[in-house]
């Protein structure tokens, strides 16, 4: 009998306003600045998930500028209770664009801030949002597609499409 797969999609956006700066929210999970997003919703196409991920965790609105990144996390991994299982996940990172709003925090962020563009990347200690940080950084068109595991931090694959 075949069994149906199980993986969380997940959408992030780096946020650029017109005056050279990204957002940056860190993270009350992970204790890190990180870029925002979350998992697509049932019902929700990946840019309508994009759009409500930044507002909530940020309250900013933005419109989606453009694809960056493809990755998958290939280690089911587990939830911050220390007990509940998290499948594999396959994420998608876009560049965005700011329409309005002020940064504020939410239960998932303990501080929103805008950085610096050139500072941004230094911001980011964790591995694979460092990866992904450094693909948005410097996106020039041509997409990326990254397989890894988080802990530890392994690169599987790696190549643009």
């Amino acid at each position: 009998m075949m069994t149906w797969p199980t993986h969380i999609v997940a959408v992030a956006g780096l946020v650029e306003d017109s005056k050279g700066n990204v957002l940056l929210a860190k993270s009350t999970h992970r204790k890190s600045w990180e870029f925002n997003g979350g998992q697509v919703e049932i019902g929700e196409n990946l840019e309508e998930a994009l759009v409500r991920e930044i507002k909530e965790e940020t309250g900013i609105n933005v419109t989606v500028r453009c694809l960056v990144g493809l990755y998958s996390n290939i280690q089911q991994s587990t939830w911050y209770d220390g007990v509940t299982p998290v499948p594999t996940k396959l994420m998608l990172d876009f560049l965005c664009d700011y329409v309005s709003g002020e940064p504020t925090t939410s239960d998932e962020t303990t501080e929103v801030i805008w950085c610096p563009r050139e500072q941004a990347l230094d911001m980011i200690t964790l591995p694979a949002y460092r990866l992904r940080m450094q693909n948005l950084l410097s996106f020039s068109g041509q997409v990326f597609y990254h397989a890894y595991s988080t802990k530890p931090f392994e690169e599987h694959y790696s190549r643009m499409v």
